[in-house]
């Protein structure tokens, strides 16, 4: 196992940049770029970095240099030839060779794009634009670069020991989590933790930790890189994006109020089974789900992602229960801000009523909470989200209104068109 503490002290970015491989990323944003590649290739697309919490002034804590750096070199990444078999060959969700053998091409001569970056009022303004499956490849190594080189700055003046304590004590939280979560009976938990990890090197041990701490019950890890080599499953599947840009392309609002079906219509042409997972909240789920069409009902499950998660779950089991559908047989998946308690909390409340399941994210990968003078280690809200498509803003509106984003008239236009009424304010922590 690595001494994580030993290898912060004796740091040299060249042995452990931040992102190793261009498979250093999620899942989900593969199994998107596949989707995008054939259905919408030429679609140009910008990616903006937005720093929720503005408290946490970045472009003071990170060197421009040192995150250029680390920016160039992810642009220098391709597939390796065993990545680029493990892609090819390998079974995820019970599918063999999931990915096209025109697309796999298109990976392995990808490079990622240029980016562009600016400082402003201690932010950093991050933006990439280009074609979509490529500048989409962009999101999750960007934000990983800048929350280690922050958790590096943190660490940068601690000693050997102090480190060796630090490291010890997040160990230990963690492990007592896990402890707690092997009282659960039929759990099932996944790792959802790369774009807001604490390090690499962290996500691997977390990962590790859940393998040995939880058996069966730890379902893989959304970080294709991370399952490769601890031979676990791959786990995900579509994001907030695919509407976004879809929506932005619309002409008129008719177009608009159909186009996060039509997503899914295309989705439903290249996946089954577990793939098939409805992500209801980007314009509002309840208004989503009185405009669903009936086919979506047999879909495998639901992606609980905002809002209150317990809302969401009891509106998707009223929901399928109206159209005919047995709720026991349905999967739902909590993923937003969760750490262990809320995780037994939600456990204790659906199980039996409908397949639960977890994706952790920041507070597995991420929970340095106290750990360090002021705090300086706790997790913040940084998101990488499309922001134009074909010139045109996108917006997203969320249960929670906290996390809306795009131009104000915009988002006042599409609360209209899906029918956005009254929302209740939540803290976005991660």
């Amino acid at each position: 196992m690595v001494d994580i503490a030993t290898r912060v002290y004796n740091h040299k970015w060249k042995i452990d940049p931040i992102v190793r491989s261009l498979i250093d990323t999620d899942f989900y944003k593969l199994l998107m770029c596949q989707s995008i590649f054939r259905n919408k290739p030429d679609t140009t697309v910008t990616f903006s970095l937005i720093n929720r919490s503005r408290d946490i002034r970045l472009a003071d804590l990170i060197d421009e240099g040192e995150l250029r750096e680390q920016l160039d070199h992810v642009r220098g990444l391709s597939l390796t030839r065993g990545e680029s078999t493990w892609l090819r060959g390998n079974t995820f969700y019970g599918k063999r060779q999931m990915f096209r053998p025109d697309f796999m091409a298109f990976l392995e001569g990808l490079r990622l794009p240029p980016y562009h970056l600016e400082k402003h009022d201690g932010q950093y303004r991050l933006t990439f634009e280009g074609a979509w499956p490529q500048v989409m490849l962009w999101e999750i190594p960007a934000l990983a670069i800048l929350m280690e080189l922050r958790s590096r700055a943190v660490l940068g003046d601690m000693g050997r020991f102090e480190l060796q304590v630090l490291y010890a004590r997040a160990m230990t939280r963690l492990w007592e989590k896990i402890e707690a979560l092997r009282a659960l009976p039929d759990l099932r938990i996944a790792d959802f933790g790369t774009r807001r990890r604490h390090s690499f090197l962290w996500q691997d041990w977390a990962v590790q930790a859940m393998i040995e701490g939880l058996g069966e019950r730890f379902a893989g890890t959304s970080n294709c890189l991370i399952a490769q080599r601890r031979d676990i499953e791959a786990i995900g599947t579509n994001a907030h994006e695919l509407p976004m840009v879809h929506a932005a392309l619309a002409d008129d609002d008719a177009a608009l109020r159909r186009a996060p079906y039509e997503v899914l219509a295309d989705w439903q042409e290249e996946h089954d089974g577990n793939l098939r997972i409805i992500l209801p909240d980007t314009y509002g789920t309840e208004g989503f789900l009185a405009g669903a069409p009936d086919w979506l009902a047999s879909w495998t499950g639901m992606r609980i992602d905002s809002g209150e998660p317990e809302a969401g779950a009891e509106a998707a089991i009223r929901w399928w229960q109206e159209r005919g559908e047995d709720p026991r047989d349905k999967l739902v998946i909590f993923s937003d801000g969760l750490d262990v308690d809320r995780i037994i909390a939600l456990h204790r409340q659906f199980r039996g009523r409908v397949k639960v399941s977890f994706g952790w994210g920041t507070l597995l990968t991420n929970d340095f909470r106290g750990l360090v003078k002021d705090d300086g280690l706790a997790p913040f809200s940084l998101v990488c989200k499309a922001v134009a498509a074909n010139g045109r803003p996108t917006v997203k509106l969320s249960d929670n209104p906290e996390k809306a984003t795009g131009p104000a008239e915009q988002i006042a236009r599409y609360k209209r068109v899906f029918g956005v009424g009254e929302q209740q304010p939540q803290q976005v922590l991660v």
